[in-house]
């Protein structure tokens, strides 16, 4: 049974450049927490990064109370390994995915695989913290967005710059609950002392279910745009993602959007609200355009 308390003392934060860090290392800062913020490419001129790549790191030398693993889930397994008996570190928080569930009978061999490395990991991740007596927290989020670094709202609003409509294959009634990255930012504070979320993972949904062409029309609003939605075949579609892969920002795609654009993706974050009092900004209404 855990019973210890974590006054702020050092953090460390794996994967600080991504856009959970970009909320989560200015909350630290505020409550007073020594940071090491560890990226393999961390802005220039700052005094809490370290430049380091986390395959074959070790954390004992860095020797964190507290820590925050929002790099890709599969490279912690590794880390707490190597990770000495005696090491400080009291604490961890980290987050997987809702991919892992919502993936799981995907046609494409390669979302097949992020299931299972995704799964591996946290199993993996659970049995070493509770070996250990390491008290974890590990988030699954959804549709995460709110500075630009995203691969889902960001594609919307790229496209749209781009192309000036967005296509819809069918109606675009698959229901979406983006989640803004300040809002799992805070929760990471918000568990840190908190018993009641240790040894637990939670799926964190934002505050607003709507469908997806809802979303992609919110997307219009703010980029000052009439919504041009153009519904189109679904042999289209696929040909229009396959065609766009030419370019960086759009390299990521595939054909498998075109029968998520028509599925639910939906989980309810009511454990997440009793635990630990998660309560997620609505969609509607955010800013989600400013580069980190």
């Amino acid at each position: 049974m855990h019973t210890m308390s974590i006054n702020p003392t050092h953090a460390l934060v794996t994967g600080a450049t991504n856009q959970i860090g970009h909320f989560l290392l200015p909350r630290l800062q505020q409550a007073g927490w020594e940071i090491t913020a560890i990226s393999r490419h961390p802005p220039l001129h700052s005094t809490h990064w370290q430049q380091l790549d986390l395959r074959g790191a070790h954390l004992s030398i860095l020797k964190p109370t507290v820590l925050f693993h929002i790099a890709p889930l599969g490279l912690l397994p590794d880390l707490l390994v190597q990770l000495p008996d005696d090491a400080p570190l009291l604490r961890v928080i980290t987050f997987s995915s809702t991919s892992r569930f919502t993936k799981l009978n995907s046609p494409n061999p390669k979302e097949q695989q992020v299931v299972t490395e995704l799964t591996q990991a946290e199993e993996n991740i659970i049995e070493q913290c509770q070996r250990r007596q390491l008290p974890y927290t590990l988030f699954r989020p959804t549709l995460v967005y709110g500075c630009g670094l995203d691969k889902n709202i960001s594609f919307i609003v790229q496209f749209i710059q781009r192309f000036g409509f967005f296509p819809l294959v069918g109606k675009g009634n698959g229901l979406r609950q983006p989640v803004h990255a300040d809002d799992l930012a805070l929760a990471c504070l918000q568990v840190v002392n908190n018993k009641a979320t240790f040894d637990k993972s939670y799926n964190l949904s934002g505050g607003q279910t709507l469908s997806y062409r809802a979303m992609v029309e919110h997307i219009f609003y703010v980029l000052h745009k009439k919504p041009r939605i153009i519904t189109i075949p679904e042999r289209l579609f696929s040909f229009l993602a396959n065609s766009i892969r030419i370019f960086p920002a759009f390299r990521h795609l595939s054909g498998t959007m075109v029968t998520r654009m028509k599925q639910d993706l939906c989980f309810s974050y009511t454990e997440a609200s009793d635990d630990f009092a998660y309560q997620p900004r609505a969609f509607v209404g955010s800013q989600f355009l400013t580069e980190a």
